[in-house]
């Protein structure tokens, strides 16, 4: 099972394309005209082990709010075009990620059932020409179009960068894990109602 999709979509804001290959091994690139957010995009793919391209142009002039936003959905998109019917996943991915004094928690789910619990005691400010606001934004966009639940809990953390990315990799290896196939499943669907 190829577990691919390629996802375009274009705005009066923005032009995108992801593509994603579940099963990768992290390759892939992120070119969206707002550096930091590219940086988070790799460590998405490197550590969920998941192949991520993606190529935006948006109104980055503006600020990076609709490019941001516009590449969660498109990726949500692909992410839910791969998985397919979701059968013989993992399903649940959890992952507790230190980044030097920051520790961001994060639990997920694909349930079909698109919810976000984003707890971060700091979260506003800019790393370069970043709005760190937009990580939230980006995870709800995912979740949103992925039909993910992801509970994000920021335990500790002072600088800006180090938050986020603790954020950015705790997402990457729980959705490495519930993405990947659970051998002892075989072509079910896990869950109690045989679909999701």
């Amino acid at each position: 099972m190829a577990r691919t999709a390629k996802i375009a979509r274009k705005t009066n804001e923005t032009q995108i394309t992801v593509e994603v290959r579940l099963n990768g091994s992290g390759k892939g690139s992120a070119a969206t005209g707002v550096p930091f957010f590219d940086h988070m995009l790799d460590h998405l793919r490197v550590h969920s082990m998941i192949d991520i391209t993606v190529n935006a142009k948006g109104d980055v002039e503006v600020d990076g709010h609709h490019t941001v936003e516009d590449v969660g959905i498109c990726l949500g998109k692909a992410m839910a075009e791969a998985l397919g019917e979701k059968k013989g996943i993992t399903r649940y991915g959890a992952a507790s990620i230190p980044m030097n004094e920051a520790l961001a928690e994060v639990s997920l789910d694909i349930s079909g059932r698109p919810f976000v619990v984003f707890e971060s005691p700091r979260l506003s400010g800019k790393v370069g020409e970043f709005d760190v606001e937009l990580a939230e934004e980006f995870i709800r966009a995912f979740a949103n179009s992925a039909g993910l639940t992801i509970h994000v809990n920021v335990r500790a953390g002072t600088n800006l960068h180090h938050i986020v990315e603790a954020i950015f990799k705790a997402v990457a290896r729980a959705l490495g894990q519930a993405v990947a196939p659970d051998p002892r499943l075989g072509d079910a669907a896990p869950s109690t109602k045989g679909v999701l």
